[in-house]
Parts: C-alpha cells; structure tokens; sequence
C-alpha cells in the first residue's frame, strides 16, 4: 500500500477514535443543566453587587434553581421589577422588594472638622487609611478621596466639602460603595427613611467633640425621647432601627449636636 495512503488512514482511524471517545465522554461526565437558568439569569440587571448575599447575578441565579428557600426578591437593584419575572419564571410567589439606598453616617464637612497632615500619595480612601490611620482629625470619619463614588454604577455618589455624598434618586442600593469604604461608614437603608444619624464616631463626648463640631456625644438623649425605641446609643454613637422608626423627628429635633437629620 502507498505510504501516503497508509498514513492518511492511520490518522483518520486516530481521529475517529478519540471522536468517540470524547463523546462518549461528553456523556457520561456530562453536568445536567437547567434550562431555566437562561431566563432566569436574563431577569438580573447583571451588577454583579453581591446585595443579594451571592457572588453575582449568576450565582444567584443558580441559587434560585438549586434552593427553593432562595426568595426571588433578594436582588435590590433590579427591584420589584426583576422579582416579579423571576417568580413568573419559577412559578412561585414574588415577595415585596423594599428598595434601598446608601447612606453616609458622616457629617465632617471642611467646616466641622480638620486634617491633621496634608496625604502625599496615592489619592484613595483605602491608601490613606493604611497611613497613620487617615488624615482627619476624626479617625472614624469620611476620608474624603471617593472610593466610594469609583464603584458607584450609577454616579450616585460625589465629594463635596471633604465628605462623600448620596443622590437618593440615582442610587439602586447595590452596596458596591458600602463595601468600598475603609471605614465602614455608608450604610444601606430603606429609601424611605425619614430620620438618619450622620456620625460614626465611637470615641466619648469630650474626645469626639474636639475632632468634629458635628460629632455624636453618646448623651443617649434621642434613645430616651423616641416613642418607638428605634434608637439605641452603643460604643457613643447613636443608631437607628429604620423599621422601628416613625419618621417623627423627636431625636433630630432634641439632638444637641444636630448629628441626627430628617429628610
């Protein structure tokens, strides 16, 4: 036999076997997958946030496939909107979606508090709180350079007066900036809230009030005056149980301080 014929069908016999057993293999070791997962995974906006306690939008798709107590309302910036679809989908109930919003617990403008060095290097929030802390006289305050606002899908987020600032109307609550934060001072809260505490400083009332003019005292004034017991005073610094809270006003307007603000 001709030798180049030879070697043709020596290959092409090569090829046909490992076809075969590819695909057999492709078979057997084959993982079964949920024709669901495409329209639900198409419900998600695909901010890939990780609100909904999930790595992202496909995980958390997966997740509604695999776990049937995984309620389709878990996704906050795509709202009721995307629960709805997802529950038309899976055939189960929506559940009420309540929307969100970042809100920064801190009030030290240029005017209420100062910088104790000028910061040389890298202009992040992170950088300059690996330097000594951070640059403000406050230690728990807004750092000022905007991380927050670099992760903002939705340029919700600005700095204006050396502290970062929320626009309710642009914000889909994905926490992206709640997380960005070295100091831990934005919060998620229900769009609807009224009242909100604009201090994270845990130092007692004599310190916090030399570093910020606007600082919480921990003088636990707004826990005793709240006729709903929303507000709890920890660490000096009061907190508001947003779905305690009558939107009254009572703290804010008894708040020596002025620390505590309605919207």
């Amino acid at each position: 036999m001709n030798p180049v014929i030879l070697a043709i069908l020596v290959v092409a016999s090569i090829g046909l076997v490992c076809g075969v057993i590819l695909a057999a293999a492709s078979k057997v070791m084959s993982v079964p997958v949920d024709e669901r997962f495409g329209p639900v995974r198409e419900c998600l906006p695909g901010a890939n946030c990780g609100a909904c306690g999930f790595a992202g939008c496909d995980a958390y798709a997966q997740a509604l496939l695999d776990d049937p107590e995984v309620k389709p309302n878990r996704c906050v910036p795509g709202g009721a909107e995307a629960a709805k679809k997802i529950a038309a989908v899976l055939g189960v109930e929506s559940g009420d979606v309540v929307p969100m919003m970042a809100h920064v617990r801190c009030n030290g403008t240029c005017d209420n508090t100062q910088k104790r060095f000028t910061f040389n290097g890298e202009q992040t929030c992170k950088a300059v709180r690996m330097f000594c802390g951070g640059n403000g006289t406050c230690a728990f305050g807004c750092l000022g350079c905007g991380d927050c606002a670099s992760v903002c899908p939705q340029d919700a987020i600005c700095i204006e007066n050396g502290i970062a600032h929320v626009d309710p109307r642009r914000c889909i609550g994905c926490a992206l900036c709640s997380k960005a934060c070295p100091n831990h001072i934005i919060e998620m809260i229900p769009k609807s809230s009224k009242v909100t505490v604009d201090c994270s400083n845990k130092d007692k009332g004599p310190v916090a009030m030399k570093v910020c003019k606007a600082s919480c005292i921990g003088c636990m004034k707004c826990q005793k005056n709240c006729p709903t017991g929303a507000i709890t005073v920890k660490d000096f610094v009061a907190s508001i149980d947003q779905s305690l809270c009558s939107g009254c006003g009572v703290c804010a307007d008894g708040c020596p301080k002025h620390c505590i603000t309605k919207h």
